[in-house]
């Protein structure tokens, strides 16, 4: 299977992201993840709105933020995101925050596949190998459903 390279969202950090201190607030990274993988999608031809139409979602069911280093207003930032593991269900993405050559968060979300009704439902074949097709080098995760 090919590597996907990850995809960049470059930002610079906002007044109205940051506090007193001007340090960005711990929920914008989440905000900042979301926009990474929306452009991830774009870059990898996952067409959001066609499953919407189709009548699925996929909400996130868990996220995880590590931070290691702050953000500050009016920093240059880089989001990098990778499919990092796909199941019959869950899709998890895996995100890194960048200043430069410095790595200041690390986070993951995981996914899963909603149909009109709002139940989980494994993914169609084509959705899934899409997936499974931009994961990193290591083949498809399986899991016992």
């Amino acid at each position: 299977m090919p590597e996907s390279a990850p995809a960049e969202w470059p930002l610079r950090v906002r007044y109205a992201e940051t506090d007193q201190m001007r340090v960005a607030h711990h929920a914008n990274y989440f905000i900042w993840f979301e926009a990474a993988r929306s452009e991830f999608c774009r870059v990898n031809a996952l067409n959001y709105s066609a499953l919407e139409a189709a009548g699925y979602s996929m909400p996130v069911v868990e996220a995880r933020c590590r931070y290691m280093k702050p953000a500050r207003y009016d920093d240059e930032l880089v989001v990098r995101v990778i499919v990092a593991e796909v199941t019959s269900r869950i899709v998890k993405f895996e995100y890194s925050v960048h200043r430069g050559t410095e790595t200041l968060a690390v986070g993951e979300t995981r996914q899963v596949l909603l149909d009109h009704a709002g139940l989980t439902v494994r993914f169609p074949a084509e959705l899934r190998a899409l997936f499974a097709a931009i994961k990193p080098v290591g083949g498809e995760q399986d899991a016992a459903d």
